[in-house]
């Protein structure tokens, strides 16, 4: 009898401590990128950007995530390159001036390693992406959060991103990874059913 009770006493207690997180702290995440530019790497980053999430490590499956930035808080490393890149042939910001990235599933790929299959949309162009991401919980208590990093393998010309001229891959190299590091805080200590 005591070789049952002690697993279940364990899932039990395991059950009730269960984590989930649900709201990003903006303030310590971020969204960076590295653009190659006649093959040298410029790195940059977004400054606003607003994402929504629910996440819980033990049931990946039913995670979800949202997150919108806005394009014209670009940083591609000075004047000039931020004026160009908000502009129609980049990223049109007076007409698109939000990206978006809506998650439709979450899988566990084993060691806090996962993949979120959602759909981003740029520039009124919508394309479905595969993501890779690491979870990896930080702090403990009410003030624990979770950290998610992970890359999004974007090429810029599936969104029309750099138009004309610039459509040239060997000038501005299509591939453009997008890096997040997202903090989020716990949504809810409450026991699973």
């Amino acid at each position: 009898m005591k070789r049952l009770l002690l697993p279940l006493l364990l899932t039990a207690a395991f059950s009730a401590h269960a984590v989930e997180y649900g709201t990003v702290l903006v303030e310590k995440s971020q969204i960076t990128f590295t653009s190659k530019q006649m093959g040298v790497p410029v790195d940059g980053r977004f400054g606003k950007f607003a994402a929504t999430l629910s996440f819980d490590p033990a049931r990946p499956e039913a995670g979800k995530a949202q997150i919108e930035v806005d394009l014209a808080s670009v940083d591609a490393g000075s004047k000039d390159a931020n004026d160009e890149v908000v502009s129609k042939g980049w990223f049109n910001v007076r007409e698109f001036p939000k990206a978006r990235f809506v998650s439709t599933s979450v899988k566990a790929l084993g060691n806090n390693r996962f993949e979120v299959k959602g759909q981003m949309t740029i520039k009124g162009r919508t394309r479905d992406m595969t993501v890779p991401f690491s979870y990896k919980p930080d702090g403990a208590g009410s003030a624990a959060t979770g950290v998610f990093e992970g890359v999004l393998p974007l090429q810029r010309t599936q969104f029309g991103i750099g138009e004309g001229a610039w459509a040239d891959t060997s000038v501005v190299a299509d591939e453009v990874p997008i890096k997040f590091r997202l903090v989020a805080s716990q949504a809810s200590a409450a026991p699973r059913k």
